[in-house]
């Protein structure tokens, strides 16, 4: 086994990272990290460190694990979930309080939009219970905290701050009401011994977890899901989960950009499907269908997307600029739009392509995704995200040799960085 497919190992392991998901660039700079901070004198050290410390072992995990979420992300789940919870509440007439999980929780900002959306929608504090799991327990410290920057709040629907968080020197505390409804502990959703494993939630978000393990841990992660969730409970997850939630016996509950889905009622015959790889975020996100899966089309020439009229590079900075924030808010319409703009008035360049590709698999068209990737590397070869998305597609469709040589190509791109 060479060095660095022991370290794919002990990850694949210990939290079933799919190494094909995020590249093995991304480990092995994580690894090389982590040598430095050990001080471990080669790679051989390190493994021996590593195996002989349960600190090595969850620093090294926090090194390749890197928190991306803000509040609100998704707005619309969280919209959904506040009229779920008050027609679930009036069908229990008081009965018990409502039981929603987070996980993995992350820094916390997901699981008190959660607490802020519920009290949005009218529900009083002892109607509901956030659990909130993450297997990093430096993002539990900070979320118990509950003081965030300015990373923590993007878009321009943040009207939520002035009601729920305070000023601070270090950025925004929230209001103690929202952090008494949740609880924070560290686990793995794929440890059997996870006391969460036997509950029954009302609501569940593990949302761009499941995307990051191969097919078997996939189902493994989703049966576990399954046992938290009731049987007529629902379950939110992220934009390029939901064909393979479809594939497993879930059914989308029909509200546009909420990404919930439960339980399907009659099982029905459904075509093949392609699992969308990775979230748009680390990039962007917004709903992938399940669709039957297309054969390639060769992209068109770039030069057909010649600019209709030339205007500053400051004007086009700006445009790129709104292009990846609608991504990030999920209004896919308008940041298509923006990209299509930008291509009138612009020479084309790789990140519009990129973000054409991600909507396109948001719209689940992955044969047209992976055409404006492969212009995007057209117009720049080593652009590292069009890369990363378009190994992880590949690895998703189940081209691993594919996936593989693209990940090569980046890991080329990386090393060249470094020598100049």
């Amino acid at each position: 086994m060479s060095d660095d497919a022991r370290f794919f190992t002990f990850l694949k392991d210990r939290i079933g990272l799919d190494v094909a998901s995020v590249g093995e660039a991304i480990i092995e700079r994580a690894v090389r990290q982590r040598c430095i901070a050990s001080r471990a004198t080669d790679s051989d050290a390190y493994w021996q460190l590593l195996n002989g410390s349960a600190d090595e072992q969850q620093a090294l995990i926090e090194a390749v694990i890197v928190p991306e979420t803000w509040f609100f992300r998704y707005p619309e789940s969280f919209a959904t979930l506040g009229k779920l919870a008050l027609a679930r509440l009036w069908a229990l007439s008081a009965a018990r309080p409502l039981r929603i999980l987070s996980l993995p929780c992350s820094t916390g900002e997901e699981p008190y939009s959660i607490a802020m959306a519920l009290f949005d929608a009218g529900v009083e504090p002892t109607q509901f219970k956030v659990d909130a799991v993450d297997i990093s327990p430096l993002s539990i410290q900070r979320a118990r905290l509950g003081v965030y920057g300015k990373n923590s709040f993007r878009g321009d629907q943040i009207s939520f701050r002035e009601r729920y968080f305070l000023p601070v020197e270090e950025g925004y505390r929230l209001d103690e009401r929202v952090r008494d409804r949740v609880s924070f502990q560290s686990g793995n959703l794929l440890d059997p011994h996870m006391p969460l494993a036997q509950s029954a939630y009302d609501f569940v978000f593990c949302r761009n977890l499941l995307i990051y393990f191969d097919v078997p841990t996939q189902r493994l992660g989703f049966e576990a899901l399954k046992r938290m969730t009731r049987d007529d409970g629902v379950l939110f997850i992220g934009p390029a989960e939901g064909s393979l939630l479809g594939r497993m016996g879930m059914s989308s509950i029909g509200v546009p950009q909420s990404f919930a889905f439960r339980r399907r009622r009659e099982v029905a015959v459904e075509p093949p499907v392609v699992i969308a790889a990775r979230p748009i975020t680390e990039r962007a996100r917004s709903p992938i269908k399940p669709t039957v899966a297309l054969p390639f089309k060769a992209p068109d020439p770039v030069r057909s997307f010649a600019p209709a009229a030339r205007t500053s590079n400051s004007d086009a900075s700006v445009l790129l600029g709104s292009i990846a924030a609608l991504a990030n808010e999920g209004k896919t319409a308008d940041a298509k739009a923006a990209c299509e703009r930008y291509l009138q008035l612009h020479e084309p360049v790789a990140p519009v392509f990129y973000w054409l590709g991600l909507l396109s698999e948001v719209a689940g068209d992955t044969a047209q995704a992976q055409g404006f990737y492969r212009k995007a590397l057209y117009l720049q070869p080593q652009h590292p995200e069009t890369l990363a998305q378009l190994a992880a597609l590949l690895a998703s469709q189940g081209d691993t040799a594919g996936a593989r040589r693209v990940q090569a190509r980046a890991a080329r791109g990386v090393n060249k960085e470094g020598r100049n």
